[in-house]
């Protein structure tokens, strides 16, 4: 079977609000920095799989609007409508399909320039469901606060997790969101929908991020340390109200799928870092447990090795629907080739990138990273 490999990235920092730049400008920065990174010229790229929402760029079949940009003209273009990870999963597939030998993968959102009550809160029953104003968050709260009861987790314990990746955001220049928070801090932080506060919950925020995926020759042309991908796994569970949210049932499945792919028998040691795309705080518990890392999730948290978990700071720190998953595999490649800074994991060889989407992650995507 032929081998994937990542020959570059680029990502913006994000912000709040980047008032200044449509979405096709932000998405041009980043296509730019990867094709200046890795000098491969736009007219050899192939294929290009592109992930965004048309309720935050406000306009159906967005991704039409930045066809141009992402150098489509007269190519094979397709648009992913969720996370950016299934993205890189179908850019992966058009490589594995002997089609295509470099295909770009891009995502971008700008949240500021919509209302993410109001846009998440689509995803519910529209008779039931949707007038009680149930959206994203509401939803993520009921998950906590069932997750927490059922593990027996403090307030405290959650937090935990906010400390830490505020903390080890400080090293990442393209965080939005970062700082020397207390368990205290974080608990008197604003309440947003109980028992998650506002340093608990990813903040709103713009953004963009761009990979280069490539067959093993092509990768193997340009460079003689490649980073390959060498296993992918996704699962969909079923609707919010009708499993158990204190199991992350989906995301036990993206990985078992992604460790025999990848031929992964022991996780916690042999994944040496881990970039998980939790927006909130009692996500990131949840996908440390299902993801098989450590079998105590608050040691590990309060423990040096928790360096090794979103050593970005991670979605927490700043990054937008869509972004958050391809972004995930951007740091775990930068990890991997040495190009992290002061967030580098020293002698990590393998990684593990992961995304979600749907309502209480009913979406779930893993996929392994290795360098040679």
């Amino acid at each position: 079977m032929r081998r994937v490999a990542i020959l570059g990235a680029a990502q913006t920092r994000f912000e709040a609000c980047k008032a200044s730049l449509a979405y096709n400008e932000l998405v041009y920065g980043v296509v730019r920095e990867v094709l200046d990174r890795t000098g491969v010229p736009m007219r050899e790229i192939e294929s290009m799989v592109t992930a965004s929402q048309d309720a935050y760029d406000g306009k159906t079949i967005s991704g039409m609007a930045i066809n141009e940009v992402v150098g489509a003209y007269l190519k094979s273009e397709a648009k992913v409508a969720a996370d950016g990870l299934q993205a890189l999963l179908y850019g992966v597939a058009r490589i594995l399909s002997g089609e295509f030998d470099l295909t770009l993968v891009v995502a971008h959102c700008k949240e500021s320039e919509g209302d993410p009550a109001a846009i998440t809160g689509l995803m519910f029953d529209p008779f039931v469901q949707r007038p009680l104003h149930l959206d994203e968050l509401t939803a993520a709260a009921l998950q906590a606060r069932r997750y927490c009861r059922k593990k027996g987790l403090a307030p405290e314990d959650v937090a935990l997790v906010s400390v830490k990746a505020h903390r080890q955001a400080l090293k990442n220049p393209y965080a939005q969101r970062a700082g020397m928070f207390s368990v205290s801090d974080v608990l008197a932080s604003p309440l947003l929908a109980d028992p998650i506060h506002e340093l608990e919950a990813a903040p709103r925020s713009d953004g963009a991020c761009a990979l280069l995926l490539a067959s093993e020759a092509r990768a193997r042309a340009h460079t003689d340390r490649p980073v390959f991908i060498i296993g992918i796994g996704n699962c969909t569970d079923a609707y919010w109200t009708e499993r158990d949210l204190a199991e992350a049932r989906a995301l036990q499945e993206a990985a078992r799928r992604a460790y025999a792919m990848a031929g992964i028998r022991e996780p916690a040691r042999e994944i040496h870092v881990a970039e998980i795309s939790a927006r909130y705080a009692h996500e990131e518990l949840m996908a440390i447990e299902a993801l098989g890392l450590h079998p105590n999730l608050v040691e590990l948290i309060a423990q040096e090795r928790a360096a090794c978990i979103n050593p970005s700071g991670g979605p927490l720190c700043g990054n937008p629907p869509t972004v958050s998953g391809l972004l995930r595999a951007i740091e775990a490649y930068a990890q991997l080739s040495g190009e992290a800074g002061a967030r580098q994991i020293e002698g990590a060889r393998t990684a593990l990138a992961h995304g979600a989407g749907g309502i209480c992650g009913q979406n779930q995507t893993v996929v392994i990273l290795q360098r040679e």
